[in-house]
């Protein structure tokens, strides 16, 4: 019964699947030789589809969301961690430790920016917010592109609730990173902070913009009145 329920959603998706959309989408995340996302597969599926796929199918067991966490496809990998996100929002305390752990220990199937960005914070974020932080440090650490991603965009979790330390510590840590995807995830998150405290955001600019990663730097400004924006963008904000 459970594993013909998953083949039921399996199916489902493949049904779903447009040809068209999966070659646009295999351009858009990068799937080319050398690329950050090579060789992902895609069966052309929106994400809106997913998210009513999460709700059509409440009664999957985690053992069969992982299954579909470590599919070749990236549409079932992306709705296996929308399905975990849903079961760690209604789960009890051992259910969220459960899927915390799950969750860290399949990274390298969270393996684009779109699964890290629609889960991070609601898992890895909320679990760790009254508890010890060092994992997201080591996440930062990681030799894995999508792990230090996943360190400094669990902290959106944080920053929503006005809480900007470890926001700033692991952009420190990851200001000399050599990914673009790392520098736009950073850049992110210090523009979420500055909609809430722009003194903050600048009292961290005006200490490290001038050695930032410039894509990081314009993610963070993007917002700045424009006159404010050139200052920074030339070096002139002391």
């Amino acid at each position: 019964m459970k594993e013909s329920r998953l083949k039921e959603v399996q199916r489902a998706l493949r049904k779903i699947g447009d040809e068209s959309i999966a070659q646009h989408s295999a351009g858009f995340f990068k799937t080319g030789k050398g690329e950050y996302a090579e060789g992902d597969c895609f069966l052309g599926i929106r994400v809106p589809v997913l998210r009513n796929l999460v709700k059509e199918y409440p009664d999957l067991t985690i053992s069969q969301i992982t299954s579909l966490l470590r599919s070749k496809y990236h549409e079932e990998r992306l709705l296996a961690v929308l399905m975990l996100v849903a079961h760690y929002n209604k789960g009890s305390d051992n259910d969220k430790r459960r899927i915390y752990d799950l969750y860290l220990g399949n990274t390298r199937y969270i393996n684009n920016w779109d699964l890290v960005d629609s889960s991070a914070e609601h898992i890895v974020g909320a679990y760790l917010w009254d508890l010890d932080k060092t994992p997201l440090y080591a996440l930062a650490r990681s030799e894995s592109l999508w792990e230090r991603r996943i360190s400094v965009m669990s902290t959106y979790y944080y920053i929503k609730k006005n809480e900007f330390r470890d926001t700033f510590l692991i952009s420190k840590i990851l200001l000399k990173d050599q990914e673009d995807l790392i520098h736009k995830a950073v850049g992110w998150m210090l523009r979420e902070i500055g909609k809430r405290d722009l003194a903050k955001e600048e009292g961290f600019l005006k200490v490290h913009y001038q050695r930032m990663p410039r894509t990081m730097l314009r993610y963070a400004i993007e917002k700045f009145p424009e006159k404010k924006r050139q200052g920074y963008l030339k070096g002139k904000v002391k």
